[in-house]
Formats: structure tokens, C-alpha cells, sequence
């Protein structure tokens, strides 16, 4: 009898990722994507300049880190932005050269189009609530060798501007 319940709630619990603890399949599928990009990839804005991103998967692939440098940005302003996954959600923090921290949870991911929002859960370094910040962020996985992100400023607790750009994979 032992047994048969033991059996049971094993069943339960690999079948219940809630229980289990593990992260939902369109986090876990979202994250394997995200370290699909690693590596460097590059686009150049309508002036002109380079924006140039890399992605790497450190610490036994539990994070994927992003820095993003930019020829407008100037030097020493690098962002970095690390994801990760938190018990079963997948989430990011964007350390911005806006002088904060913004916190964002995967909202929605569609494998078949390649389609990832990420949406605002807080900020740490906000001088106050209606300062500026990247407030959503999304990808557009196109192809192994291209994807576009467009991430969201809110100032002032509304819509400022997006920076939406598209990169391209350095061989």
C-alpha cells in the first residue's frame, strides 16, 4: 500500500511542474532560445553607427548574459542584462545606463513564430516612480542568424520612446 501511494505522488509530481518545481515548458523553451543566441551579433542604426550585443551562458548555463555596447552609447556605458530562470518563471534584470535595475517577467512566448514579451515587474535605483526606465521588452527570434528586440521606455508612468533594433549574427 506504501508503495502504490509513494508511486502515486510521484506521478503527481512529474506531471504537476507547479508541484515539482520545475519552470512551465514555454519558460524552459523561451530560455533554451535565449541561449541560442550566444555569441555576437551586431546591426548599424539609421546614423549610421554600430550596435554591437553578445550573449553568453555562464555558471553551468544557469544565467545568459547580455551586453549591449553602442558607438552613440560612448564608452564605459556598456548595459548588461542577465536572464534567468526563477523557480518556474523566466525572468531579466536590465542593469541600464539610465542608473537602474529594471526587473522583467516572460509574459508570453510563442514558439512557432518566435514571438517573446517580457513585461515590468519593479525597479531597483528609480530616483521615483514616475522616472525613466525600460518598462517591457520583445524579441522576434527570426532565424538562427537574426532576431530583433524592441525595448520600451516609460517616463513619467507612460510610453517614452522604443529602441527597436534588428541584429545579425557575426561569423
Amino acid at each position: 500500500m506504501k508503495l502504490r501511494f509513494l508511486s502515486l505522488v510521484l506521478v503527481l509530481l512529474s506531471t504537476c511542474p507547479s508541484w515539482a518545481g520545475s519552470a512551465n515548458l514555454n519558460d524552459l523553451a523561451a530560455f533554451d532560445r535565449l541561449k541560442s543566441l550566444a555569441g555576437n551579433w551586431e546591426n548599424t542604426t539609421a546614423k549610421g553607427a554600430k550596435n554591437r550585443v553578445t550573449y553568453e551562458v555562464v555558471s553551468g548555463g544557469s544565467p545568459v548574459v547580455e551586453r549591449f555596447e553602442g558607438e552613440e552609447l560612448g564608452p564605459g556605458n556598456a548595459m548588461i542584462t542577465v536572464y534567468y530562470l526563477d523557480g518556474n518563471r523566466l525572468q531579466l534584470t536590465h542593469y541600464c545606463m539610465a542608473k537602474n535595475q529594471p526587473h522583467m517577467r516572460a509574459e508570453a512566448f510563442n514558439p512557432a513564430t518566435g514571438n517573446l514579451h517580457f513585461a515590468f515587474v519593479n525597479a531597483t535605483g528609480l530616483a521615483s516612480a514616475d522616472a525613466g526606465h525600460m518598462h517591457n521588452v520583445d524579441f522576434h527570434f527570426i532565424d538562427a542568424d537574426h532576431f530583433s528586440a524592441d525595448w520600451q521606455f516609460y517616463e513619467a508612468g507612460k510610453p517614452k520612446f522604443n529602441e527597436a533594433v534588428q541584429y545579425t549574427r557575426v561569423k
